[in-house]
């Protein structure tokens, strides 16, 4: 029940145990629950590194168990906490992408270096990435900005997507969260994975993005124009800090199919985003741009958010949001 909080069923199990029989010791808690001692003390560890447990005021060396709504609330501060720290992760690794494309984007086709094979114009792009996919043995990994893609475009990728999963090849793509409101990419995304092809969402991506076999990448030099040119990495670094990246960001994102359960007082993934931009001093219409959706949204999330904890200003909004744990506090 208190998974999704930190809390093992064992853990859960010895908290309960000592909220109801707050005067039962070590013993008598694994008598009662009839666990093995040394899965009790663990339990006790665990619970005394989640400041679920005090000691008592009366008797010295023992432990008494936190009351639940004081112990829910640490429970929640500390997953607000770590989702603030998580996003400060993909934030690095999208700065790091960033900084990444900016260098080649500079880079003419005669200054080209070992590992990086440049591209101009749509034609060349699309030949290349046809190639790729043709010579692709084993995975797929693709980033999607944007927003709802166009509905000739999803159906012209079928016969590919299509060879490649009766190829056996993996196929993982990341799309923003507001393709969810695209009826036609959610569409595609539910026959891409009636046939084992994997969809998830976040808030926000870095980059246009493909990676085959992990052992080479396509990215586009402008991020406002994707089919201006591209560059194909194989450098062996450069693999493996763009997979860092998408699987830091796979790891957080959300199945298209799946409906998310929030419990009161959380924050979606999308809004601990617009969290982190207005921290970082972006306008609605640069977070409206970052998440793919309206301008009008972008404002009522903000708006909505700053309401949420009463503040007039956004830099008031972002002394609260540190306290709230909704931003880490900075030195």
């Amino acid at each position: 029940m208190l998974t999704t909080l930190g809390l093992d069923a064992t853990a859960e199990a010895v908290y309960r145990t000592m909220l109801a029989r707050p005067r039962d010791g070590v013993r008598a808690i694994t008598e009662h629950l009839g666990m093995p001692e040394g899965e009790v003390r663990r339990s006790l560890d665990l619970l005394s590194e989640l400041a679920l447990l005090r000691p008592s005021y009366e008797q010295d060396g023992e432990l008494r168990a936190v009351p639940p709504g004081v112990g829910m609330e640490i429970l929640m501060a500390r997953q607000q906490a770590e989702l603030a720290a998580q996003q400060l992760r993909i934030e690095a690794s999208r700065a790091a992408a960033a900084q990444l494309i900016s260098e080649f984007a500079d880079m003419s086709p005669a200054g080209s270096s070992p590992g990086v094979e440049q591209l101009v114009g749509l034609d060349e792009i699309r030949t290349r990435i046809s190639a790729l996919a043709h010579e692709v043995q084993s995975e797929l990994m693709t980033f999607s900005p944007g927003g709802g893609q166009r509905p000739d475009t999803l159906e012209a990728s079928k016969a590919n997507d299509l060879t490649l999963l009766n190829r056996g090849v993996r196929m993982r793509s990341l799309y923003q969260d507001s393709v969810r409101n695209s009826q036609t990419t959610v569409a595609y995304a539910a026959w891409l994975g009636e046939l084992g092809g994997e969809v998830r969402t976040t808030p926000d991506l870095p980059t246009r993005l493909m990676v085959f076999d992990r052992t080479t990448a396509v990215i586009p030099v402008s991020t406002d124009d994707s089919g201006a040119g591209a560059v194909v990495l194989t450098g062996e670094g450069t693999l493996t800090a763009l997979c860092a990246l998408f699987e830091n960001i796979w790891s957080a994102a959300v199945p298209l199919g799946a409906t998310e359960e929030r419990r009161e007082g959380e924050l979606s993934p999308q809004e601990a985003t617009v969290i982190r931009l207005l921290a970082q001093g972006l306008t609605d219409e640069a977070i409206a741009k970052r998440l793919s959706v309206s301008s009008r949204t972008a404002r009522r999330l903000a708006n909505g958010l700053m309401e949420q904890l009463g503040a007039v200003s956004r830099f008031e909004f972002g002394a609260r949001a540190v306290q709230r744990g909704w931003l880490p506090a900075t030195e």
